[in-house]
């Protein structure tokens, strides 16, 4: 499958849902936002949105420091 992440189009397994893809980039629990298609998808609902040959996400990782 092959998706757009973060300006990148890149091959993915066949995943089926956010959360699936959450999990194959290995994101933390917490500290982590996807955009699916220009649209902020809350964490609760990862597990029900589907995903879609050429869908565009943005994925950021919260950093802190100081």
């Amino acid at each position: 499958m092959k998706l757009t992440l973060n300006g990148e189009v890149r091959e993915a397994p066949e995943l089926a849902t956010l959360a699936e893809l959450a999990a194959w980039l290995e994101l933390p629990a917490y500290g982590s936002a996807i955009e699916l298609n220009g649209e902020v998808i809350r964490r609760a609902d990862h597990a029900a949105t589907p995903l879609r040959e050429g869908d565009r996400l943005e994925v950021v990782r919260l950093v802190g420091g100081g």
